[in-house]
């Protein structure tokens, strides 16, 4: 039940409101297997650079890798208001696990979205079904928020593709089962790229050593680079140069699940922070008890819900068939920024103790940086929410 008034001192589980009976039981299976299962050795598993598959091989076989795409294809028909908050506990457990759950899903989009139904029938199951793990190939070493600038390139050759380029900041870049791939398969620009789905043992695609990064550090982020890969056509999703619109159809999904992520490592942060407030007696009293700390906690608390229910309200436009492209920029620009916001005063409500691994708020912080970076820079964010405002910039 919702708390009103005067409530018990202390962290307390989400407040939630499920749309059905069923997705409540999905919540509460995610929030128990997160508890359980992730985040006992979340620490160790970071500071180890520790990469969780068995983790993933555990919630695919709950069926959180493909909740909210169609049960017929091995999904798990959930909306996506139920898939983002799923994200979130994950989140709070481990940003590792949920960013990754985050990606398979964004991996699987193209072709769930824009795949022919043989396509789907032959490739879905297997990559909803927690069998497979996902990454998508956008970003380039000299094209990251100039997307559509991209280098990679795929020429015809009957039925088959040549493909050659390298893909950069690829998230499970050498430890994916599958990729999808933009590649330019006509003249520059938008309009002459399409979009691939390759398997990750396809001879040419090889991956560089993981970038060296300061969290994250059990997901690993790395360079793919394919060397003459061969895709037979079958392969290739959607129409032949209209792989840009789908990855901006992607991107849009994509950037709710990094605003839930965001959240979810931004709650953890707070149940840290009040705890250690509750526990911590200086002048013969809780910290918790002083107005300064108290503001503190009220404003990271505030922020929080403030971005679930941005967040939220962007999944519903999108689970009504609505427009949710700007909403869905502005979850992302706003629950990252409080992510960054909420982790430091974190640290910095638990003073020197914050700034030692002993406990968990330096890793938080380390971590919630990439999410202002990922899916789409939140300058590019203001940039997407400023044109839907005042229309595109004037050119001379």
């Amino acid at each position: 039940m919702p708390q009103h008034g005067h409530g018990p001192r202390g962290p307390q589980p989400v407040f939630r409101r499920p749309p059905t009976e069923e997705a409540g039981a999905l919540l509460a299976l995610t929030r128990e297997i997160a508890q359980r299962e992730i985040a006992p050795s979340a620490a160790a598993e970071e500071e180890a650079g520790h990469f969780p598959r068995e983790t993933f091989r555990l919630i695919g076989g709950a069926g959180l890798l493909g909740l909210p795409y169609p049960e017929e294809h091995g999904g798990g028909g959930q909306p996506y208001e139920v898939y983002l908050q799923v994200l979130e506990e994950l989140a709070a457990a481990r940003l590792t696990v949920a960013l990754g759950v985050s990606v398979h899903t964004l991996a699987c989009h193209a072709l769930a979205a824009f795949g022919s139904k043989e396509q789907r029938a032959d490739h879905l199951p297997a990559m909803l079904g927690g069998g497979l793990l996902g990454a998508y190939c956008l970003s380039e070493p000299a094209s990251g928020s100039d997307a559509a600038n991209l280098r990679t390139r795929a020429v015809r050759d009957g039925d088959t593709w040549t493909v050659d380029g390298t893909k950069a900041w690829i998230t499970h870049g050498g430890v994916a089962d599958f990729y999808t791939v933009l590649a330019r398969s006509g003249g520059q620009g938008a309009h002459g790229i399409s979009a691939y789905l390759v398997p990750g043992d396809t001879p040419g695609l090889t991956a560089a050593p993981p970038e060296r990064k300061m969290g994250m550090k059990g997901s690993p982020t790395a360079q793919v680079t394919f060397d003459g890969v061969r895709v037979p056509d079958t392969r290739r999703i959607g129409d032949e140069g209209h792989g840009f619109a789908i990855a901006l159809a992607a991107l849009d999904s994509g950037r709710l699940g990094i605003a839930a992520c965001a959240v979810g490592l931004a709650q953890a942060a707070l149940d840290a922070a009040l705890g250690y407030a509750l526990e911590r007696r200086q002048f013969g009293r809780p910290i918790a008890d002083f107005q300064g700390l108290r503001f503190t906690l009220a404003d990271m608390a505030t922020q929080i819900e403030a971005g679930r229910a941005l967040y939220l309200t962007a999944a519903r436009l999108r689970d009504a068939g609505e427009d949710f492209t700007r909403q869905a920029a502005m979850a992302k620009l706003f629950c990252t920024d409080t992510a960054m916001r909420v982790t430091t005063d974190a640290v910095q409500l638990l003073g020197g103790y914050g700034y030692t691994a002993d406990f968990p708020v330096e890793r938080y912080m380390r971590e919630a940086k990439v999410l202002q970076i990922v899916e789409g820079t939140n300058q590019i964010q203001r940039m997407v929410i400023a044109r839907h405002l005042a229309g595109p910039e004037s050119r001379d």
